[in-house]
């Protein structure tokens, strides 16, 4: 059975550092009754043993230590067997929340109950809107888009656009949308409960994507709340092994295409963007400075 007034705030660490001690600060300022899960996944940095002394063996946190890294999706779904809120707030440890933050979600939520899951707007550390705060689902045709830059060469044909949606302007009430980042989820249990957990073969990287299409599927559409602003330090958690999630990101977009389009593209054009992927792979392996 679980609570009406509980929020379920599940962090899933590897390597946060002192993001991970202001994340955890920052929900539990909350205004609203809330439980933190910690999962972390084998972080070495010391960023859990720093966590214990700071949170002053707060009741409302419980901290999952795992032996091994099992990827973003097993871990945040260790949680859910615990958690007791009728809504759960998926959060990256170097993601900054307000005080405020998880009242407003509940409140929009509880006004538009045909929603199963919402974000807000997702902010830089210089105050700019993050790129995948906003989004169409990356299929296939608009990542070819992406890749070849194809919008630039026709900026005015819907069929050539990006699928992030941060030029666009920022709606002034909260909107329907295909995808959100996924560094802050806000999810209704019911929904979840419907749609099933992340799928765990994604070990990093689009998981969140394709949560999108399943809850989508189970008529649970996404919102997007602008008036909800959270800060996320984006890459923090990634930069001490830069090349291999870089390597674990495109490989798990060669997975989310296979599984979602294999059979709703013709194949010349699922193999052409899943050589796209490794060459951009490549290119980006090559040329970055890690």
């Amino acid at each position: 059975m679980f609570s009406n007034i509980l929020t379920s705030v599940i962090i899933v660490n590897f390597n946060g550092g002192q993001f991970l001690i202001q994340a955890v600060q920052a929900v539990l300022k909350t205004t609203v009754p809330v439980e933190l899960f910690v999962i972390d996944n084998a972080s070495q940095d010391g960023s859990v043993q720093l966590l214990r002394q700071n949170i002053a063996q707060d009741k409302r946190v419980t901290i999952v230590q795992n032996a091994q890294n099992v990827g973003f999706a097993k871990a945040a779904n260790q949680a859910l067997p615990m958690v007791q809120g009728n809504y759960l707030l998926f959060l990256n440890p170097d993601c900054l929340i307000t005080a405020e933050t998880l009242a407003l979600f509940r409140q929009t939520m509880d006004c538009l109950p045909q929603f199963g899951m919402a974000g807000g707007l997702v902010r830089n550390l210089d105050g700019t809107e993050q790129s995948s705060c906003r989004r169409s689902v990356p299929n296939p045709w608009r990542s070819l888009v992406r890749v070849l830059h194809l919008n630039k060469f026709f900026p005015n044909y819907l069929n050539f656009q990006s699928f992030e949606l941060t030029q666009k302007i920022l709606p002034k009430q909260p909107i329907k949308i295909e995808g959100i980042s996924g560094a802050c989820m806000f999810v209704r249990r019911t929904a979840l409960e419907q749609v099933g957990p992340m799928d765990e073969s994604y070990f990093l990287h689009c998981e969140d994507l394709d949560w999108f299409i399943r809850f989508r599927e189970h008529h649970w559409p996404i919102l997007f709340i602008p008036n909800i602003e959270v800060t996320h330090v984006k890459g923090e958690c990634s930069r001490r092994q830069p090349l291999k999630v870089l390597w674990y990101k495109h490989r798990s977009m060669i997975k989310f295409y296979r599984k979602f389009f294999r059979h709703r593209y013709p194949e010349p054009l699922m193999w052409g963007v899943f050589i796209a992927v490794w060459v951009r792979f490549s290119i980006l392996a090559l040329f970055r400075k890690f």
